[in-house]
């Protein structure tokens, strides 16, 4: 998910209260959603893991699972795009597109998961009882570290729950403002800093999770080129000095004080 930065102003709307219901359906399902992916990355308590399914040679898997990502990106970006938005809300009320928007982006990945190819093979395992609990406790810590990161830009309004709310009592939430608060000073991008590190820290990495890693790390980087140059147009010459300052994905140097 990312920062609701596109969305037209608009004035206040008029809220009910089965938009804020339709707001937590589409919250709680976008969470459950994620932690499916968490635990499908993983093969655990899933009826449908990443290495689940008859393999498939691997161009065959390729082809299917790159179908998959690219339709997953198109869902994910064009739907985070101003222009779309601007067309998107004279059908959808405003203050729930947000929540629409985790609504479609939760099926996406649902679908993604469950139609996922499998292909056979391991890269690496790593027997160590001590070495496998580090791993895990690294893959943990990028997993609270998206949900800590989620918070730091306000994480109901990034899911779209506080829009109905503050619709219902004839308010609009506060303009966004650009800010650099404690996880931001250390990557930009920290959110999919959580993402990227909790997709590679396997102890055991199939060719399956690999595959999956690999395809989802691109349209990373791809879906951040283009969230930048919407935030660079937002921001301007604040943003640029951000990009400037602090490193996109991983911490590579220390902030600035």
């Amino acid at each position: 998910m990312r920062p609701n930065v596109n969305l037209p102003r608009q004035e206040a709307p008029a809220g009910t209260a089965a938009g804020l219901a339709y707001a937590v359906v589409c919250y709680f399902f976008s969470q459950g959603t994620f932690l499916y992916f968490i635990l499908f990355l993983n093969g655990l308590w899933v009826p449908k893991g990443v290495d689940d399914g008859n393999p498939k040679p691997v161009l065959v898997a390729l082809a299917l699972n790159f179908g998959l990502v690219l339709l997953w990106t198109a869902q994910h970006s064009v739907m985070a795009r101003r222009s779309f938005k601007e067309r998107w809300t004279r059908f959808v009320p405003p203050h729930v597109e947000r929540a629409t928007y985790g609504l479609a982006s939760g099926i996406a990945l649902l679908v993604l998961m469950l139609a996922w190819t499998p292909v056979g093979g391991v890269l690496w395992s790593i027997e160590s009882t001590v070495a496998r609990g580090a791993i895990f406790a690294v893959q943990l810590g990028a997993w609270l570290l998206l949900l800590a990161a989620s918070f730091e830009i306000d994480h109901y309004e990034t899911f779209g729950l506080k829009q109905p709310l503050y619709a219902m009592q004839g308010r609009t939430p506060d303009p966004i403002e650009f800010q650099v608060k404690r996880i931001y000073r250390f990557v930009r991008h920290p959110i999919q800093t959580g993402i990227f590190v909790g997709m590679w820290a396997a102890p055991t990495m199939s060719a399956s999770r690999f595959m999956f890693a690999s395809l989802m790390t691109g349209y990373i980087l791809v879906g951040l080129y283009f969230e930048e140059r919407d935030l660079v147009r937002r921001f301007g010459a604040r943003y640029d000095r951000y990009k400037k300052d602090v490193p996109r994905l991983l911490p590579w140097r220390m902030p600035r004080p």
